[in-house]
């Protein structure tokens, strides 16, 4: 056992000098992470085309109806739950069975009536800044349609009814709130992916790979020796991310570290062993590139990192559910603004745990077939 750790720490290492004994190549691991997790926070954004949502309807009017039925025949609102206390918000926005609450008041007719302004309340979801702000500004031209048709009727000023929102988890609804903590997981798979794919491809290209073959490394050994300086390089490129995040964009750390990177070291496994997997098909570094690049650019857009999950098609939903960045990118989220814990995670951890077990033996059998 001894022999066979000493046999994985002198391979980790190997591989370590061969991926940071450039300059240009330590550089190429550690600035473009940075570079791009300051861009995405300053000009990344997206649109939206489906919002759910809750009504809390304490007026229980025809009034207060007209009003929902404005947001339910929008074509992008879609109410999940008609709720009946006020202590049913945090539940709904909490486990994200809702983006929005929409709150009326019990007078809310009654002030119309009387010629008077009636506030609506709406309750967002800040977690996602950028879907939330584009929801509320959907609801404000829907209130506004509303108040046109409302003193069309009743002969009376419009703008009577006034919207007020109230956002969780981020307040000011500001975008990277919600694209950084996104992005630790997205840079991490990119360059994590690609630098395992390559390092087996790396061997067969300059010759060294039947130089491992007649070694006494066994096969896992080989797999755990190209896998840990992968994983070890991805945590240092999260790290980067989550301390721009919070030394630069100063994002508020609602959650727990160690809950934080027990989620990304899980998402590493899974990202080294898709890496370990295309390495051992891959002939080439160029193949090895390419295969990764194949991978990447699905993953990106099925990971809900800049379109929401829920507006994808039901089929390209079920897709997403062998992609390990959509469970990274939810951990990442809901630890660093929900400040989530183990428990909670349950339903992200469990998948990524399956897609590192089955591509990581997968690796391992292609491994050994080869040597064989």
């Amino acid at each position: 056992m001894l022999d066979s750790i000493l046999r994985i720490l002198a391979l980790t290492r190997k591989e370590l000098l061969a991926v940071l004994k450039d300059p240009r190549s330590r550089m190429s691991l550690l600035i473009p992470p940075l570079v791009q997790a300051l861009i995405f926070g300053y000009a990344a954004t997206y649109d939206l085309n489906h919002v759910t949502y809750a009504a809390l309807d304490q007026d229980h009017t025809a009034t207060s109806r007209q009003l929902l039925a404005g947001l339910d025949g929008s074509g992008v609102f879609e109410r999940v739950g008609d709720l009946q206390h006020a202590s049913d918000v945090a539940s709904f926005i909490d486990a994200r069975r809702a983006l929005l609450v929409v709150q009326i008041d019990p007078d809310f007719e009654r002030r119309l009536l009387a010629g008077g302004s009636a506030d609506v309340q709406v309750i967002a979801d800040g977690r996602n800044s950028n879907t939330a702000g584009t929801a509320m500004g959907y609801i404000t031209g829907i209130v506004d349609q509303f108040n046109a048709d409302w003193g069309g009727v009743h002969s009376v000023a419009p703008a009577a009814v006034q919207i007020v929102t109230r956002a969780w988890y981020n307040p000011n609804l500001e975008t990277r709130w919600f694209m950084i903590p996104g992005m630790i997981g997205t840079l991490t798979l990119i360059q994590t992916m690609m630098l395992t794919a390559m390092s087996v491809a790396r061997e067969r290209e300059q010759g060294t790979f039947d130089q491992l073959l007649v070694t006494p490394f066994r096969p896992y050994e080989i797999m755990a020796g190209k896998a840990l300086p992968s994983m070890l390089i991805g945590v240092v490129q999260a790290t980067g991310v989550l301390l721009v995040a919070q030394l630069w964009f100063r994002i508020p750390f609602a959650g727990s570290y160690m809950t934080l990177y027990v989620g990304l070291l899980l998402f590493l496994l899974a990202a080294v062993g898709i890496g370990l997997l295309l390495s051992a098909v891959a002939a080439t570094m160029q193949q090895a590139m390419l295969y990764s690049m194949l991978l990447i650019m699905p993953f990106s857009l099925l990971s809900g990192l800049t379109t929401p999950i829920s507006s994808m098609p039901s089929a390209v939903q079920y897709l997403t559910a062998i992609n390990p960045l959509r469970y990274a990118i939810d951990i990442a989220r809901r630890v660093y603004l929900e400040g989530a814990g183990i428990g909670l995670l349950e339903a992200d951890l469990w998948p990524l745990g399956v897609i590192a077990l089955l591509t990581l033996s997968a690796a391992s059998w292609l491994f050994s077939h080869r040597m064989q």
